[in-house]
């Protein structure tokens, strides 16, 4: 669905054949982590605004500089935006660009996870604490020890240890600490440093969390995609390979990483038997929707299970311009997902 060109395209008819609505029009908002805490439905979103910079690959247009938390008494009802839990001036090492963030609770106290760019361009993870889902959340002054590249995902396991996961390529730079250290060499480059089409492909990351949930307990480990031959999946491989968006739930005993491919637009999920992996890829959960990123989070809601996303159809294809939805997943009885088809063509 992402065009060069969406002259073409009738907004109206796309948007009456749209599988759901935008949850909220006041405001545009983006990648969803949906979480269902004490009976409500808590939606962390990255605040999308027009802030006039340049497009390129490397993502400057996307300048966040704020969060709202939306919540819902429950999956019908109506959205309310709760006002900014929490700006980019009230971060101490954070400079600019507050991309998808994510939250999670533990003893009352809930913990809002997010990347920034610090003072030398470099996107790390922080951490904010409010004693409400809604916050106003307080940051730590500093990042997260030892993060790196952006879109935290904190999953909380059955036995009540939390893990990150997290990375993305291109502007997230993921690609620049392929040494252990971050390459500052080629700033301008979104794809410098990337591995060759037939080599194996990035890889995202996850780290078990600290019993304060504000550092690492470890050192982060890569987390393995395997195709259907125990093969990890190739760098060229951009139908299926990781590229941003982690995200990792539960269900009937197994463990589903899911992510987007980034500049293919699908978003994809594989099944694995432990929070570490290895995974191995299963297919789609959403086809390409209107706009260049494809982002979401999944949550069980009174026994159904939900995907949130986002397109640009409100703003009629402004890419960087969003609205967050939710739909419905569906699996087979194998344990298999549904794909999902954002529009009715």
């Amino acid at each position: 669905m992402p065009e060069d060109n969406i002259d073409h395209i009738d907004f109206d008819a796309l948007n009456k054949n749209a599988l759901s609505a935008p949850l909220v029009t006041h405001i545009y908002t983006a990648d969803p982590s949906a979480h269902y805490f004490n009976g409500k439905i808590y939606i962390y979103p990255s605040h999308d605004i027009d802030a006039g910079e340049a497009f390129d690959d490397l993502g400057s247009h996307f300048a966040m500089e704020d969060y709202h938390v939306i919540s819902m008494d429950s999956i019908d009802s109506k959205a309310v935006d709760n006002g900014v839990a929490l700006h980019v001036d009230d971060v101490p090492w954070a400079k600019q660009q507050m991309w998808a963030p994510d939250a999670n609770e533990k003893d009352g106290k809930f913990y809002l996870f997010f990347p920034a760019k610090d003072y030398e361009g470099i996107f790390r993870i922080g951490v904010a604490v409010s004693d409400l889902p809604t916050g106003p959340f307080k940051a730590k002054p500093e990042p997260i020890k030892g993060s790196f590249s952006i879109d935290p995902a904190v999953f909380k396991d059955d036995d009540g240890t939390y893990y990150m996961y997290f990375g993305g390529l291109w502007g997230g730079q993921l690609q620049r600490w392929r040494t252990g250290s971050f390459n500052s060499d080629q700033a301008e480059s979104p794809t410098a440093f990337l591995p060759a089409d037939d080599e194996p492909a990035l890889l995202p990351l996850v780290a078990k969390m600290s019993d304060n949930l504000l550092e690492f307990a470890e050192t982060p480990k890569e987390l393995e995609i395997l195709d259907d031959k125990g093969t990890l999946l190739l760098s060229g491989d951009n139908d299926r390979r990781f590229f941003e968006a982690a995200w990792l739930h539960k269900h009937n005993g197994k463990y589903y990483f899911s992510y987007s491919t980034g500049d293919t637009h699908f978003i994809c999920y594989a099944i694995g038997d432990n929070p570490y992996g290895p995974f191995i890829y299963m297919g789609r959960i959403l086809n390409p929707v209107v706009g260049w990123t494809s982002h979401h989070s999944v949550c069980e809601i009174d026994g159904k299970t939900y995907l949130f996303y986002h397109d640009s159809s409100l703003s009629k294809g402004i890419t960087h311009l969003r609205s967050v939805k939710v739909a419905e997943i569906k699996y087979r009885p194998d344990g298999s997902i549904v794909t999902l088809e954002p529009y009715k063509l």
